[in-house]
């Protein structure tokens, strides 16, 4: 099986090196894999803790735990791979104390076993969900202490189907897995992984941080004049279609949107769809507009704490964005159907200040409800924030205990 896994490997590599001819996103993920070990070299240090990422929104997750182990001990050296460019091309937007952020080569044996020497990790962390095979299976070969954090799974993946046997091999091989829930312990206590504690989600600690250092935007101050927004952040196409007619029929309402996409294209399509009710955040203040967009990086976070309620995208296609960046204000959240992999979402829904939407029927009804118990529906939001803080520490203080002294 672990040959068919290292064909499959191979595979991947193909297809985006074709994928790169057509698309920009994969021509960066083979470009930026090009003479890997030239490009990068050896860390020739005694203290390397490796993080290893697939995108930027398991970077948040890692984020707290490395500032709890920097903070502790200075001399590490911090070591972060990626596997999507999303991470690799932004991850520089976080304030963090990586040392060097590089992308994961290809899970080959052959770079598996170089990669490992290459940086020479004393431990190494998967996030969430990353398990790649080939290099944990040389990490325990070489003694690496690893572990996975955020473990986040579910019953219909492969590990727990009957012809999962090799992965779940590979989950043998880890140390510990500090998990978000109850769901993913009894998962692995299925397949007969006991090393499990459920330490919840290091970002509740990280949207508390963030809000911590939060510094006041001054281009957004000058477009709300002291009013509240409606702030529609990370939106896909979806997204935005299901919100047009209702941001052209309340032009009372400020609105900022922050897209996922902020290529000219796709801003060009929102300013043609939006045409007399929406200004760039780049341009000159236009006082007759309603709609803020924000065709930059960097500034979503921040802008939640402008808001009324939050309608968060990715919820159309299963790959909702992160909704606990508005939480921590006490705002509302709103987003798409397709929410069922994200815990926190589900929680959001049982507590009463999440709300999912299909439709501009559900939409508008969801609206009024919020406008309605607005400051019930923000106290329930923050408060559940405030509750889950603390994964970060719980993880560190087992490290502590167990694996670092």
């Amino acid at each position: 099986m672990k040959l068919l896994y290292t064909i499959g490997i191979y595979g991947i590599g193909a297809y985006m090196r074709i994928a790169a001819l057509f698309n920009e996103k994969a021509a960066h993920w083979v470009q930026g894999r090009k003479g890997f070990f030239k490009s990068n070299k050896p860390v020739v240090h005694p203290n390397v803790y490796w993080f290893h990422c697939a995108s930027l929104g398991e970077f948040d997750m890692a984020i707290p735990v490395m500032n709890l182990l920097k903070a502790d001990d200075p001399s590490i050296f911090m070591l972060v791979t990626f596997f999507s460019p999303s991470g690799m091309n932004f991850y520089h937007k976080r304030n963090h104390p990586a040392d060097q952020a590089i992308y994961l080569p290809l899970d080959t044996p052959k770079n598996a076993r170089k990669f490992l020497t290459h940086f020479n990790p004393k431990f190494a962390f998967f996030i969430k969900y990353e398990f790649w095979s080939n290099v944990i299976f040389e990490a325990n070969r070489k003694g690496i202490k690893t572990f996975s954090i955020c473990t986040s799974l579910r019953e219909n993946q492969v590990f727990f189907k009957w012809y999962g046997s090799f992965f779940r091999k590979t989950l043998r091989q880890l140390d510990w897995f500090y998990v978000q829930n109850d769901q993913t312990k009894v998962l692995l206590g299925q397949i007969e992984l006991t090393n499990t504690l459920v330490t919840g989600d290091t970002r509740f600690d990280r949207v508390i941080e963030h809000k911590k250092g939060l510094k006041p935007n001054v281009r957004i101050e000058a477009f709300l004049k002291g009013e509240k927004a409606i702030v529609i952040g990370s939106s896909w196409l979806n997204d935005e279609e299901l919100w047009f007619n209702y941001l052209k029929n309340n032009t009372s309402q400020k609105v900022i949107i922050a897209p996922h996409e902020i290529d000219n294209r796709h801003i060009d399509f929102l300013l043609g769809h939006l045409n007399g009710y929406a200004q760039l955040f780049t341009k000159e203040n236009e006082t007759d507009k309603h709609i803020l967009i924000l065709d930059t990086i960097g500034h979503l976070s921040g802008a939640y704490a402008y808001g009324s309620f939050a309608y968060v995208g990715g919820g159309f296609s299963g790959k909702l964005h992160n909704i606990l960046e508005p939480a921590v204000y006490g705002l509302p959240v709103l987003f798409g159907p397709k929410f069922q992999r994200f815990p926190e979402a589900m929680q959001f829904i049982e507590q009463g200040f999440g709300f999912s939407v299909d439709s501009q029927d559900s939409l508008e009804k969801s609206i009024r409800y919020i406008e309605e118990n607005m400051a019930d529906l923000s106290h329930k939001s923050s408060e559940f924030v405030r509750q889950n803080q603390g994964s970060s520490e719980h993880i560190i203080g087992h490290l502590a205990s167990r694996f670092t002294n």
